[in-house]
């Protein structure tokens, strides 16, 4: 396994994060519970040691399998998140107040079977709270104990510069892949700034640089890939990429989404990058984007194809 640091706390995290959204069971079809959890103990086994989860991930199973799952390890580093709120018919809306904030923090710790959370980061900002009034109320759960380090997801930069005038602010996620190249200079600055540690989500596209979809792939009704971008608005160009990763994986004897990983792996400004996982299959396979190198002239050649079809 490799590692990174989280921010400047001297936490060691590992550089393949343990995505929880798939186990929530919502959003990713069919999902089983055991299944999630022989998962779990396969990314210990194999150094994984950050877990990343929100309460809105399956409205609350995503921690809950989680917590159980991880029970009296204390040798490994818990993310989850808050700002998103739900209803009894799986509405939600952005809420970051100060109320939703204090009912998500004990639901999440109760869920998690945790008295503290390593990471808590707010999930989306609502536009509403005012940052200051947020942050002290973040504050003043680091001190009661409840959580160790705070962290800002989808955030903007100047919202991020914001938060950490206020305190420290150890992490800020972003979306970023070879289809999504954005936030890339936000990354940069943030990590050599302020030491951050950047954590990076998408990276294989909602699964479609596994090369496992194309043209003519269906999914549930209630499978969130049935609308998203990637199956829709940006196949054509997905596909030419990820015919881009076939040609050049074949080289390393791996499959187009180790490719895709070890890409964004080799990005010194990313600490670490969340994978969705939900089987043992997908932990070993995600592991082999480990332990190799890729070549300048392949990196490049992903780097510019990927700015000529979404710059």
């Amino acid at each position: 396994m490799e590692y990174s640091k989280l921010g400047k706390t001297g936490i060691r995290i590992s550089k393949i994060c343990f995505g929880c959204w798939a186990i929530g069971g919502h959003g990713y079809g069919v999902v089983d519970d055991h299944e999630s959890t022989a998962a779990i103990h396969e990314a210990l086994d194999h150094g994984i040691n950050f877990f990343d989860t929100a309460d809105v991930y399956g409205f609350g199973h995503s921690e809950k399998v989680l917590g159980k799952a991880l029970v009296k390890r204390d040798d490994v580093v818990i993310a989850t998140k808050f700002g998103v709120a739900w209803d009894e018919n799986g509405r939600t809306k952005k809420n970051c107040s100060v109320e939703h904030l204090h009912k998500s923090i004990g639901q999440s710790l109760k869920r998690l079977k945790r008295e503290y959370i390593d990471l808590y980061q707010i999930h989306w900002y609502d536009g509403v709270t005012p940052i200051e009034k947020l942050i002290e109320a973040l504050l003043k759960l680091k001190e009661q104990g409840k959580i160790r380090n705070i962290g800002c997801t989808n955030f903007s930069r100047d919202l991020i510069i914001q938060a950490i005038k206020i305190t420290s602010i150890e992490s800020a996620q972003f979306h970023y892949s070879l289809n999504n190249i954005s936030r890339e200079d936000d990354i940069h600055f943030l990590r050599n700034e302020y030491d951050l540690a950047t954590l990076v989500y998408g990276v294989l596209a909602r699964g479609f640089f596994s090369g496992k979809y194309n043209t003519g792939s269906v999914f549930p009704e209630k499978d969130t890939r049935k609308s998203d971008p990637n199956f829709h608005e940006y196949l054509e160009r997905n596909l030419t990429l990820l015919n881009c990763l076939k040609k050049i994986a074949v080289k390393y004897d791996k499959t187009p989404g180790q490719l895709a990983v070890r890409w964004a792996l080799e990005n010194p400004d990313v600490s670490s990058v969340l994978l969705g996982m939900k089987k043992t299959e997908q932990v070993l396979d995600n592991i082999r984007s480990l332990g190799w190198t890729l070549a300048e002239e392949d990196k490049s050649t992903l780097t510019k194809k990927s700015s000529t079809l979404f710059n």
